[in-house]
């Protein structure tokens, strides 16, 4: 593989997302163009496109780059992407607030971090934060496992 080919892989990633969200944006305004349904996807869509942008004239500007030629191999981030889908898959029986936390866990030990009360503090802290978030700005109800649901 060229360096090249490192960076054409990263701008058809870059290019995927951007696919993605204009899609999904679409999508969403098609299904029901109404505030409720659009106050959060318009806001983050924009962004992410406003950061794809950015990244696409960054990349294109500083050409190949030490991050193109130091990167990890793939199998590196097997590990991640097998926690994720597992994460994803157990949501329905293991709840949104304690499967966030053990995604989170595991991913710190994933990454190195071997201090467990930075594990166990971070992961419960960030995990029923982000369960507290969504369990009240969602119009449906969040699949939890200990905390309440009827918010």
């Amino acid at each position: 593989m060229t360096l090249h080919r490192k960076m054409l892989a990263d701008l058809g990633v870059l290019a995927g997302l951007a696919g993605f969200t204009i899609w999904y944006l679409l999508d969403a305004w098609k299904a029901s163009a109404s505030a409720e349904n659009l106050i959060l996807i318009v806001p983050i869509a924009a962004i992410v496109l406003l950061l794809c942008l950015l990244d696409l004239f960054t990349q294109l500007k500083k050409g190949v780059t030490d991050d193109h030629r130091n990167r990890e191999p793939v199998a590196s981030i097997l590990p991640v992407m097998g926690l994720f889908a597992a994460y994803v898959l157990s949501l329905e029986w293991l709840g949104f607030d304690l499967g966030t936390v053990l995604f989170v866990g595991g991913f710190l030990l994933l990454q190195g971090e071997r201090r467990w009360v930075w594990v166990l503090g971070y992961s419960l802290c960030f995990g029923f934060l982000v369960a507290l978030f969504f369990a009240n700005m969602l119009p449906y109800p969040m699949p939890m496992a200990l905390l309440p649901t009827d918010y």
